[in-house]
Protein backbone atom coordinates (compact mmCIF):
# COMPACT_ATOMS: atom_id res chain seq x y z
CA UNK A 1 0.00 0.00 0.00
CA UNK A 2 0.88 3.43 -1.10
CA UNK A 3 1.51 6.54 1.61
CA UNK A 4 3.36 9.03 -0.41
CA UNK A 5 5.46 11.08 2.44
CA UNK A 6 5.17 14.62 0.91
CA UNK A 7 1.19 14.44 1.13
CA UNK A 8 -0.87 14.88 4.13
CA UNK A 9 -4.11 13.10 5.32
CA UNK A 10 -7.24 12.95 7.19
CA UNK A 11 -8.78 10.69 9.70
CA UNK A 12 -11.23 10.06 6.72
CA UNK A 13 -8.70 8.70 4.71
CA UNK A 14 -8.11 11.56 2.23
CA UNK A 15 -4.82 13.14 1.17
CA UNK A 16 -3.72 16.75 0.49
CA UNK A 17 -0.39 18.22 -1.57
CA UNK A 18 -0.35 21.64 -1.04
CA UNK A 19 0.84 24.27 -3.92
CA UNK A 20 1.04 27.57 -3.20
CA UNK A 21 -1.84 27.95 -1.45
CA UNK A 22 -3.96 25.77 -3.46
CA UNK A 23 -4.39 22.38 -2.61
CA UNK A 24 -5.14 19.21 -4.72
CA UNK A 25 -7.35 16.51 -2.40
CA UNK A 26 -7.99 12.48 -3.20
CA UNK A 27 -8.67 9.73 -1.36
CA UNK A 28 -5.67 7.34 0.04
CA UNK A 29 -4.45 3.93 -1.78
CA UNK A 30 -5.93 2.07 1.27
CA UNK A 31 -9.43 3.88 1.19
CA UNK A 32 -10.01 3.19 -2.46
CA UNK A 33 -8.89 -0.70 -1.69
CA UNK A 34 -11.55 -0.57 0.87
CA UNK A 35 -14.14 0.42 -1.07
CA UNK A 36 -13.15 -1.87 -3.52
CA UNK A 37 -14.68 -1.29 -7.30
CA UNK A 38 -15.21 2.67 -7.83
CA UNK A 39 -18.24 3.18 -10.24
CA UNK A 40 -19.63 6.57 -9.24
CA UNK A 41 -18.28 10.03 -7.82
CA UNK A 42 -20.75 12.77 -7.50
CA UNK A 43 -19.15 16.25 -6.79
CA UNK A 44 -21.94 18.86 -7.05
CA UNK A 45 -19.63 21.70 -5.03
CA UNK A 46 -17.65 23.03 -7.63
CA UNK A 47 -17.29 26.83 -7.12
CA UNK A 48 -18.69 26.51 -3.46
CA UNK A 49 -16.57 27.41 0.29
CA UNK A 50 -16.96 24.71 2.23
CA UNK A 51 -15.59 24.47 5.88
CA UNK A 52 -12.94 21.70 7.07
CA UNK A 53 -14.93 18.36 7.51
CA UNK A 54 -18.09 19.42 5.53
CA UNK A 55 -19.08 16.70 2.99
CA UNK A 56 -17.96 17.92 -0.68
CA UNK A 57 -19.36 14.91 -2.70
CA UNK A 58 -19.69 11.13 -2.66
CA UNK A 59 -18.12 7.97 -4.16
CA UNK A 60 -19.65 4.99 -5.07
CA UNK A 61 -18.08 1.37 -5.30
CA UNK A 62 -20.12 -1.83 -6.06
CA UNK A 63 -20.87 -2.31 -2.33
CA UNK A 64 -21.32 1.03 -0.59
CA UNK A 65 -21.18 4.42 -0.61
CA UNK A 66 -19.64 7.19 1.02
CA UNK A 67 -19.03 10.81 1.64
CA UNK A 68 -15.81 13.00 0.92
CA UNK A 69 -14.74 15.41 3.43
CA UNK A 70 -13.07 18.50 2.81
CA UNK A 71 -9.54 18.45 4.81
CA UNK A 72 -9.33 21.88 5.31
CA UNK A 73 -11.46 24.84 4.73
CA UNK A 74 -11.54 26.13 1.34
CA UNK A 75 -13.47 26.76 -2.01
CA UNK A 76 -13.95 23.89 -4.82
CA UNK A 77 -11.96 25.38 -7.89
CA UNK A 78 -11.93 22.48 -9.85
CA UNK A 79 -13.66 18.54 -10.23
CA UNK A 80 -10.75 16.00 -11.98
CA UNK A 81 -13.00 16.04 -15.14
CA UNK A 82 -11.77 11.87 -15.30
CA UNK A 83 -14.07 11.05 -12.49
CA UNK A 84 -17.48 11.41 -14.47
CA UNK A 85 -16.42 9.51 -17.81
CA UNK A 86 -13.61 6.83 -15.57
CA UNK A 87 -14.17 6.67 -11.48
CA UNK A 88 -12.33 3.66 -11.73
CA UNK A 89 -9.01 5.74 -12.14
CA UNK A 90 -9.09 6.24 -8.11
CA UNK A 91 -8.37 2.39 -8.06
CA UNK A 92 -5.66 2.72 -10.79
CA UNK A 93 -4.10 6.00 -9.58
CA UNK A 94 -5.42 7.33 -6.09
CA UNK A 95 -2.65 9.90 -5.43
CA UNK A 96 -1.83 10.86 -9.28
CA UNK A 97 -4.85 11.07 -12.17
CA UNK A 98 -7.46 9.98 -9.69
CA UNK A 99 -7.46 12.99 -7.64
CA UNK A 100 -10.98 14.24 -6.53
CA UNK A 101 -10.80 18.22 -6.32
CA UNK A 102 -8.36 21.23 -6.59
CA UNK A 103 -9.14 24.00 -3.63
CA UNK A 104 -8.09 27.14 -2.46
CA UNK A 105 -7.35 26.95 1.09
CA UNK A 106 -9.32 30.05 3.54
CA UNK A 107 -6.66 28.95 5.84
CA UNK A 108 -3.18 27.69 5.03
CA UNK A 109 -2.97 27.09 8.84
CA UNK A 110 -4.92 23.90 8.65
CA UNK A 111 -2.61 22.18 6.34
CA UNK A 112 0.01 21.52 9.80
CA UNK A 113 -2.75 20.27 11.68
CA UNK A 114 -3.19 17.18 9.06
CA UNK A 115 -1.45 13.62 9.80
CA UNK A 116 1.78 13.24 8.56
CA UNK A 117 2.57 9.86 6.51
CA UNK A 118 4.38 8.46 9.51
CA UNK A 119 0.86 9.12 11.64
CA UNK A 120 -1.61 8.17 8.70
CA UNK A 121 0.47 4.38 9.02
CA UNK A 122 -0.19 4.08 12.55
CA UNK A 123 -3.72 5.07 11.83
CA UNK A 124 -4.58 2.30 9.39
CA UNK A 125 -2.21 -0.18 11.07
CA UNK A 126 -4.49 0.16 14.61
Amino acid sequence: MEIPDELKYTKDHEWIRQENGDATVGITDFAQGELGDIVFIEIETEGETLDKDEVYGTIEAVKTVSDLFMPVAGEVTTVNPKLADTPDIVNKDPYGDGWMIKIKMSDPGQFDELLTAEQYRELIET
